[in-house]
């Protein structure tokens, strides 16, 4: 990839998530909107086979509408994209008010015809929405107090250190958003547990920032492993190291997104693999519910990063997507160093079964232990069928539940996917 593609699907990305944060916030003064208005996907399937939109948001009693980030993408490129997507008349289409889209205006001048272009190309039903750099920046100031001034390749370290600093203004307070400064504790909970929950836990709970993700034994914890399945196939495959980074970036931060907004900590990335916790720090009710709904949106990230990660490369790969395996059981967390709050481990039998479960997932499958399913409301157990016993080397034979969504986006023309080979060994 030249270096300018590595930049521009770097800067996307970042702006994807400020773009989510925005929607996420009222304006200055008002802070966070309550935990429960705003629905906010990423890569959320749009009803036809492969074809998801970057961002989908749901406020609480009004239209849903889509997000797309394209700065940097040239013309022909940005128009086909759009129309790909938005041209459909599917039902999550339909329901939807708008399309915003965020671009970079100023460095296009023949804007006025590629808007006419876009607006000609989409569903008529949507009502197409421009964020220009002018008005991306006047919202960061109106709903953050940040003035980020240009988003240029030169200041894009800046435009993030700014930006992050107003989103730990906003989770933990202090005096003034100019006198504002994230130390490394500060640093760690945004990036385990994310703002939202941060501010949660300062609001509601009286937390200090050493309160808020203390060492100790958390009961009935739900454990997520996602793995991208035959990452190793692609990798092999791959003859530009910069299509594997671009690739995984996207998979780490989307679904990072997708566990912290919605009550989960992210724990780490293991090579391809995300491990996640619901239940720490604070105990969560619908705890395998809530789990496992996210696991079904990593799906669809997995889905999508696959179907653009085979776009780029020549071999035809056997299988592409994620496989997930959730537990539900304690889990230690403890610190790294002493008295440190900045480094913090987990010891869990839960994540050396939730390892074992995906292995025996393939692509687009969530395998869940017995007691995970055992957890779940009626309504999220429709679809699961029990296993034979796996063999889980070290750890015995276990119970499970296997959840299988492959081919749930394939069209009645198109063959649904091949059996694909034995998935990889997680971590």
């Amino acid at each position: 990839m030249p270096a300018s593609e590595v930049y521009f699907s770097e800067l996307r990305l970042f702006l994807e998530d400020i773009c989510c944060d925005l929607c996420l916030l009222d304006d200055l003064g008002q802070g966070a909107l309550p935990a429960d208005a705003v629905r906010i996907d990423r890569e959320f399937h749009l009803g036809a086979p492969s074809v998801f939109a970057d961002i989908r948001v749901q406020p609480a009693g009004e239209q849903p509408f889509f997000l797309e980030v394209k700065f940097g993408q040239p013309r022909f490129e940005l128009v086909r994209r759009l129309q790909r997507k938005y041209s459909l008349d599917t039902e999550p289409i339909r329901q939807a008010a708008r399309l915003v889209l965020v671009v970079d205006v100023a460095r296009r001048n023949d804007w006025p015809d590629i808007e006419q272009e876009i607006r000609a190309a989409i569903n008529p039903h949507l009502r197409l929405e421009v964020w220009d750099e002018t008005r991306l920046q006047s919202m960061i100031q109106r709903r953050l107090g940040a003035n980020t001034g240009a988003i240029t390749a030169s200041r894009l370290l800046t435009v993030r250190d700014r930006f992050e600093a107003a989103m730990g203004f906003q989770a933990f307070g202090g005096e003034s958003i100019e006198e504002y400064r994230n130390d490394p504790l500060h640093s760690a909970l945004l990036w385990h547990l994310g703002a939202t929950q941060v501010r949660a836990l300062r609001q509601a709970e009286g937390r200090t920032p050493r309160q808020m993700l203390p060492p100790q034994l958390y009961r009935r914890v739900a454990v997520m492993m996602a793995d991208l399945a035959c990452f190793s196939s692609y990798v092999r495959d791959t003859r530009d190291p910069a299509v594997i980074r671009e690739s995984l970036t996207s998979f780490y931060t989307k679904s990072r997104y997708e566990i912290i907004h919605r009550g989960g900590m992210l724990y780490q990335f293991v090579g391809d693999a995300v491990i996640a916790f619901f239940g720490v720090p604070r105990s969560l009710t619908r705890v395998a519910d809530r789990c496992l709904s996210v696991a079904k949106s990593l799906l669809d990230i997995g889905d999508s990063v696959a179907t653009h990660w085979q776009r780029r490369i020549d071999r035809v790969q056997p299988s592409g997507g994620a496989h997930i395996g959730l537990t539900i059981g304690d889990v230690e967390i403890m610190s790294l160093r002493p008295f440190s709050r900045t480094r913090v481990g987990a010891v869990s039998d839960s994540i050396n079964l939730a390892s074992r479960l995906v292995s025996a997932a393939r692509a687009g499958e969530i395998v869940v232990s017995n007691s995970f399913f055992h957890e779940l409301t009626e309504e999220k157990k429709q679809g699961f069928v029990e296993l034979e016993p796996l063999e889980g080397r070290n750890v015995g034979k276990i119970k499970a539940w296997k959840l299988s969504l492959a081919g749930r986006y394939t069209s009645p023309h198109e063959p649904a996917e091949a059996p694909a080979s034995p998935p990889e060994q997680g971590p």
